[in-house]
């Protein structure tokens, strides 16, 4: 008997942008930026005396953002009591996902989820609706990934908190250093049959555009499917390089139908276009139209 936890889709956001909730000009002009998602900041772009006033905005920057049809999401402190609070400002219908920075441990994750479960029902909002996105940012999570990435059926993704993750090991923030953290992140995810985020590098070093291109492109083929950032350059390249081709969904499709062929013919792989597919290349190969058609969908919510 498979007693697999079943967790919620993930959207198919490739770019999901940082912005300090608290700063008008910046949410003002967030939806003109391009990103499939905007995280809106409670935590570590907000000095702690301007935490109540960041709250009491949340609401109307998450309608403001999603206003062309990109999803928001927001970034809370993970301290219990500051976490209560952000929560009891952020769960609303225009909040798509909660951030939880700082993860260590499944029972952190839990803990959060009862709460939103409580406030989607004593405010009327559909069960389920909020999503959650556990961030790894230290060693001592690294040993704990599988019970993160399957704590609840609300997570749909876990990432790579790069430059405090960076700190507590005690290394440079590169992509030679990060990768390890990164792939294992990955294979958690898989594991439990969510979606991975992140890349192998720093997210503070959107200076060199053409480089940080280099860096997504490997991550795509490291098989991440998005990535959080904090500048719309970084936007721009995530959606591209993240962003299925035609050529390559078409070919999917193709593989597809001519295997589900080959199966009726009694065969399991078959040849397609000079390469042997088989089951592994198939589940790829609908991985990718599904990641196609979410990006593509009118609603990235």
């Amino acid at each position: 008997m498979d007693n697999k936890m079943k967790h919620a889709t993930y959207p198919g956001w490739r770019s999901l942008l940082f912005i300090p909730v608290h700063v008008d000009k910046f949410v003002a002009k967030a939806h003109t930026r391009g990103a499939d998602a905007y995280i809106l900041d409670l935590e570590d772009s907000v000095p702690l005396a301007e935490k109540a006033l960041a709250r009491s905005k949340v609401v109307g920057a998450a309608k403001q953002v999603s206003v062309d049809g990109a999803a928001a999401l927001v970034r809370i402190n993970l301290d219990e009591s500051m976490a209560h609070q952000d929560l009891e400002a952020s769960v609303d219908a225009s909040v798509a996902a909660i951030v939880i920075p700082k993860v260590e441990s499944a029972e952190q994750v839990i803990s959060i989820a009862k709460k939103i479960s409580q406030l989607e029902s004593d405010r009327g909002i559909q069960s389920g609706h909020t999503l959650l996105i556990a961030m790894i940012e230290s060693v001592e999570a690294l040993p704990k990934l599988d019970e993160i990435a399957d704590a609840h059926p609300r997570v749909i993704s876990v990432t790579l908190g790069s430059e405090d993750f960076s700190a507590s090991a005690g290394m440079h923030s590169i992509p030679e250093t990060l990768l390890m953290p990164n792939q294992m992140i990955a294979y958690a995810c898989r594991r439990v049959g969510i979606s991975p985020l992140g890349f192998p590098g720093s997210i503070a070093d959107y200076s060199n555009i053409d480089a940080f291109r280099k860096t997504i492109q490997f991550a795509n083929q490291l098989g991440f499917v998005g990535a959080f950032c904090i500048h719309p350059k970084q936007a721009t390249v995530l959606n591209e390089e993240l962003m299925p081709s035609v050529d390559a969904v078409e070919n999917a499709k193709g593989l597809i139908e001519a295997f589900e062929q080959g199966l009726a013919e009694g065969r399991g792989a078959v040849e397609y276009r000079g390469k042997m597919i088989d089951m592994p290349v198939v589940i790829s190969a609908r991985e990718l139209i599904t990641r196609y058609e979410k990006i593509i969908a009118p609603s990235k919510g």
